[in-house]
C-alpha cells in the first residue's frame, strides 16, 4: 500500500520527550514504543514498516530518533525549538511520501500528545497534493462572480456620464437639449443589441458574447473624451457604440447561468449578479466626483474603462460557456449542475413562432415593461424630486440617489436566498416566481402611493428606499423566469423582455416630463402604481415556472 504520512513527536512520541517538564530518557522511549504500536498500518508499499534505528541523547538533555522508510520513500524534517525550563524541546515533524504513490486522498486522524495538545496525522494519503482552498471553490460560482464583476463595470461605465456631463457641458457650451441628446444616444445602441445579443449568446456561447461586450464598451468608454474633443457627432456615435456593448451583457449572462447554475441556486446567483449593477452605480456615483475634482473629467472615462482589460484577462482564463467546455470541472460538481441530464448543443435556429405563441412569454414581456416604467422613473427623476419637492440641495440629492441602489443590492440578495430556500423546501417554482414578483410589484405600488401623504422629507426618502428595496425582489421573479421556461433560449427570451423594459424606460422618462408640465408628482406616481397593478394581474394569471420551450 502506497502511503504518505506525517509523523509528529507530539503524537508519535519520538525525537524529544514532551509534556510537563523535561522527561527522562526511559519514559520518552516508552512513549515511542507505545505510540508506535498504535499505528500497525503505517507501512510503505509491500507492507514494509518504518524502523527506529537509534535513540541518541544529544547536548542539552534531549533526544533524537531516526526513522528509516523503504528506499523509494523520502523523508524531510521541520523543527521548532521551544524552551522547557532549563532545557529545550525540539519538536520535529517528518513528512513522508512514497515516490511511486498514486494515492491522492488522505484520511486524517489525530491523537493527543502528552502535553495535552493534538496534531493531525495523515495515516493514509498524500499531503503534498492537497489542493488549496481557492482551487476547491465551486467553478459555477467563479462564473457567477465574474458575471457580477462585469455588471459592476457595466453600471460604473454607464453612470459616470451623468456626473461628467456637468463639467463637459460647461467646457463645450452644450445646451440642455444637447445634453439630453447625448444621454439618450446610449439607448440607440442598447436597444439594437438586446435581441441580437440573445441570439448570438444562444448560438455561439455566453463567454464569447459577454467578453466581446465588455471589451467593446470599455473601449468606447476610453474613447469618450477623445470623441468629445473631435465634436458632437463623434461623441454621439461613441455613446451609441457603448450601448451596443452593454446591450449584449444581460442576454449573454442569462445564457451562461442557464447552463451553469442548477435551479436550486438560480435565484440567489441571479440576485448576486444583478446586485453588481446596483453596486456599480453606487461605485460610479461615489468615485466620479472625486476623480473629476482631482484629475479632471476625462480621468473618469480613462480609469473606469481600463478596468475592463483586467476583467477580460480573468474571463479568458477562468470562464467557459458551459460545464462541458471546462476541463477542470470535477465530476461531482458536474453532477450537481446537470442533475444527471446531458448538456444540450448550442441553438442553431430560433423558433420565433413557437416562442411568441406562448402566453408565459408574453407575461414576461408585459411584466418587464410594467416593472421598468416605475423603476426608470424613480432612478431618472429622483434627484429632481428631491430638489423640487423635498427641497434638498444638489449635493444632498446626489448623496441620497445612492441610497436606493444600496437598498436594491441588499434586498435583491435577501430575496434570492428566500426564493431558493422555498424551492428547496418543496414549493413549486411557479408559486415561488409569482410570490417574489408580486412583492416586486405590490411593494413599490404601496410605498409610492404613500408619498402624497407623508409630511416630512425623511419619511419621503424612507418610502422611496422601501419602494426600491421591494422592487429588488423582482430579480427572483421575472428576471429568473427566462431560465425556467426556456433554458436553451434564455438569452433570446431576456433580449425580448428587456427590449420592452428599455422602451418603458425611454417612454416613461419622456412621459414623466410631459405629465409634470401639466400635472403634479402625484399624477406621475399614479401612472406608475397603475402599471404595477396591471403587471401583478398579468403575471399571476399567465406566468409559470415550468419549462415550456425545449
Amino acid at each position: 500500500m502506497a502511503l504518505g504520512g506525517l509523523i509528529s513527536n507530539r503524537n508519535f512520541g519520538s525525537f524529544i520527550g514532551s509534556g510537563n517538564g523535561c522527561q527522562r530518557l526511559g519514559k520518552t522511549c516508552a512513549e515511542v514504543s507505545n505510540r508506535f504500536m498504535l499505528f500497525p498500518n503505517a507501512l510503505c508499499r509491500n507492507h514494509q514498516p518504518w524502523k527506529i534505528l537509534s535513540l541518541q541523547p544529544e547536548l542539552g538533555g534531549h533526544m533524537t530518533s531516526f526513522l528509516q522508510p523503504r528506499m523509494d520513500c523520502r523523508v524531510r524534517f521541520r523543527s521548532s525549538i521551544n524552551d522547557c525550563g532549563n532545557t529545550k524541546i525540539n519538536r520535529s515533524r517528518a513528512y513522508y511520501k512514497s515516490e511511486d504513490s498514486d494515492i491522492t486522498d488522505g484520511v486524517v486522524d489525530s491523537l493527543p500528545s502528552v502535553d495535552g495538545s493534538a496534531e493531525a496525522i495523515l495515516v493514509e494519503g498524500n499531503l503534498q497534493n492537497a489542493s488549496p482552498w481557492w482551487q476547491q471553490f465551486p467553478r459555477r460560482w467563479v462564473i457567477v462572480l465574474l458575471c457580477f464583476a462585469s455588471f459592476l463595470l457595466c453600471n460604473m461605465d454607464r453612470v459616470n456620464m451623468s456626473i461628467a456631463i456637468l463639467p463637459m457641458s460647461q467646457e463645450y457650451n452644450w445646451s440642455s437639449a444637447t445634453v439630453g441628446l447625448i444621454q439618450s444616444s446610449f439607448f440607440w445602441g442598447y436597444l439594437l443589441t438586446q435581441i441580437l445579443g440573445g441570439i448570438w449568446a444562444d448560438k455561439f456561447g455566453g463567454k464569447v458574447v459577454l467578453g466581446f461586450g465588455v471589451v467593446w464598451w470599455s473601449f468606447a468608454t476610453i474613447m469618450t473624451p477623445i470623441a468629445a474633443r473631435l465634436g458632437l457627432p463623434f461623441l454621439l456615435v461613441v455613446r451609441a457604440f457603448m450601448g451596443i456593448g452593454e446591450g449584449v451583457a444581460m442576454p449573454a449572462m442569462n445564457n451562461m447561468l442557464s447552463k451553469w447554475i442548477p435551479v436550486s441556486e438560480r435565484s440567489r446567483s441571479l440576485a448576486l449578479v444583478y446586485s453588481g449593477m446596483y453596486l456599480g452605480s453606487v461605485t460610479g456615483l461615489a468615485f466620479s466626483p472625486m476623480l473629476i475634482h482631482k484629475f479632471g473629467w476625462p480621468s473618469v472615462f480613462y480609469s473606469f474603462g481600463s478596468l475592463g482589460s483586467i476583467w477580460f484577462m480573468l474571463w479568458l482564463k477562468y470562464a467557459y460557456s458551459s460545464p462541458k467546455d471546462d476541463p477542470d470541472l470535477s465530476a461531482e460538481e458536474k453532477k450537481v449542475i446537470l442533475g444527471g441530464s446531458k448538456p444540450r448543443e448550442p441553438v442553431t435556429v430560433i423558433p420565433w413562432k413557437l416562442i411568441l405563441s406562448k402566453p408565459p412569454v408574453w407575461a414576461l414581456i408585459i411584466s418587464h415593461f410594467c416593472h421598468n416604467w416605475g423603476t426608470f422613473i424613480l432612478l431618472t427623476w429622483m434627484p429632481t424630486y428631491y430638489n423640487q419637492v423635498l427641497k434638498f440641495n444638489l449635493t444632498e440629492s446626489g448623496l441620497l440617489c445612492v441610497l436606493p441602489w444600496l437598498t436594491m443590492a441588499i434586498f435583491a440578495n435577501i430575496g434570492g436566498w428566500i426564493a431558493d430556500t422555498l424551492v428547496s423546501r418543496g414549493l413549486s417554482i411557479t408559486n415561488v416566481r409569482k410570490i417574489m414578483q408580486s412583492i416586486g410589484f405590490l411593494g413599490p405600488a404601496f410605498f409610492l402611493s404613500q408619498l402624497s401623504h407623508v409630511k416630512t422629507p425623511a419619511m419621503a426618502v424612507l418610502c422611496m428606499a422601501c419602494s426600491q428595496g421591494s422592487d429588488a425582489f423582482s430579480q427572483s421573479g421575472l428576471y429568473s423566469n427566462h431560465q425556467d421556461i426556456g433554458p436553451r433560449y434564455a438569452g433570446v427570451l431576456l433580449g425580448l423582455s428587456n427590449t420592452a423594459g428599455v422602451l418603458a424606460g425611454v417612454f416613461g422618462t419622456a412621459a414623466t416630463g410631459y405629465i409634470l408640465q401639466r400635472g403634479s408628482w402625484d399624477d406621475v406616481f399614479k401612472v406608475a402604481v397603475a402599471l404595477y397593478l396591471i403587471g401583478t394581474l398579468v403575471w399571476n394569471l399567465f406566468a409559470t415556472g415550468e419549462k415550456i420551450l425545449d
